[in-house]
């Protein structure tokens, strides 16, 4: 089967395209932001550098900050240009990671080949938060009824899309990067007695809620002084909030800052041996991070918007839910509640060394290309 990717570059991206290496499909990718090959997909078709009608161009970025409406002159058009990608390829099947980036600006050319299946995979917020704008609820209404089929992230996404007008055919709820390699990160993996570090993800921004969590940590009571806190991911507003309160400032032991992305390894290495792992956001799918908290031992407190979490997570047992994500007192207990109770990170810790097997990477892997061999078979019916 001939297999076109529509995609930003991202490691997601890459972890789910890996997946279809050797198994039998002709595979594509159109960079839709131009952002760069990816050496890793070596095996993939790559149709990058299509946005500038003159790429060695200097004083580009120039015109572009000083310039705008003349830099615009100088880019191709994005749908002409996928439409021309697609009729020199003609693929079976179209696939669409996130679908304001990825299938909004190809709906005008999906719309003239409706022979041409479309897949379309929902990440994180994509329909959750977006459904609530009405500017863009809009383009999510126009797009699901052409949409044949559907991956999510969750299972919430896919009552979510039957409600905004999909149809087609649902093909499952798999991580977004695809499984996780559990044998090649079992050395990491540190027992909960060795354990010392607490986690937070620093993310703010639109949907981050990395603030009540560090004020939170300022009004724990008892003695911190035997754990390290480490902040990853941490935004410039998440940054500067540390930076200007002293206690936060002595106590946390390392800011990782968000413009200085971590190595995904080194992310699933600081997991392995952190106590606690703190999650917390006002609007997300499955969170990756979360994933990556139960497979590596982190206990993890975190966020539940739109009621994703406790798919995975039942409330004190193998994790604590936030149930409101701005409520500085409830982070505050959740905190408390597991420094306070080693029995529950110890029983948490078993259940969730079990509960990871489900993400093993072969096992997702196997199930995610057998809903392409499903597709393929129906193409050919």
């Amino acid at each position: 089967m001939k297999i076109l990717m529509v995609s930003m570059r991202s490691i997601h991206f890459k972890r789910w395209t890996t997946q279809l290496k050797d198994a039998g499909h002709d595979v594509h990718w159109f960079d839709i932001l131009d952002g760069g090959r990816i050496d890793e997909l070596d095996w993939v078709t790559q149709h990058t550098q299509w946005r500038y009608k003159y790429p060695r161009l200097k004083g580009r970025f120039f015109l572009k900050n000083k310039f705008p409406k003349i830099h615009k002159l100088l880019e191709n058009d994005l749908t002409k240009e996928f439409e021309r990608l697609l009729q020199k390829i003609q693929p079976d099947v179209v696939h669409s990671f996130v679908l304001y980036k990825c299938c909004v600006p190809i709906f005008p050319v999906m719309q003239k080949y409706p022979g041409i299946k479309w897949i379309y995979s929902s990440w994180g917020s994509d329909l959750f938060y977006f459904k609530e704008l009405p500017e863009y609820r809009k383009d999510i209404e126009r797009v699901l009824p052409r949409i044949d089929y559907l991956f999510t992230d969750n299972k919430r996404d896919h009552y979510i899309a039957k409600e905004l007008g999909f149809s087609g055919e649902f093909l499952g709820a798999f991580p977004g990067g695809g499984g996780f390699p559990i044998v090649k990160l079992e050395p990491y993996v540190m027992p909960v007695t060795k354990r010392k570090t607490i986690l937070i993800k620093g993310y703010q921004g639109r949907s981050g809620r990395a603030l009540p969590v560090l004020k939170a940590l300022k009004q724990i009571t008892f003695s911190l002084d035997e754990y390290k806190f480490v902040v990853f991911g941490a935004d410039e507003e998440v940054v500067a909030f540390i930076e200007k309160d002293k206690f936060l400032r002595t106590r946390i032991h390392k800011i990782y800052a968000k413009k200085n992305m971590l190595p995904h390894q080194t992310v699933l290495e600081l997991m392995g041996r952190s106590l606690l792992y703190i999650g917390n956001s006002n609007s997300d799918g499955m969170p990756n991070t979360l994933l990556e908290a139960i497979i590596m031992g982190a206990f993890p407190i975190q966020s539940n918007p739109g009621g994703v979490t406790e798919e995975l997570i039942t409330h004190h047992e193998n994790g604590l839910l936030i149930g409101g994500h701005e409520n500085e007192a409830e982070i505050l207990t959740h905190i408390e509640t597991a420094l306070s109770e080693p029995d529950l990170i110890e029983k948490a810790f078993t259940f969730n060394q079990q509960l990871k097997q489900q993400l093993d990477y072969t096992k997702i892997q196997e199930q995610v290309v057998n809903c392409y061999r499903k597709i393929e078979n129906e193409l050919n019916d």
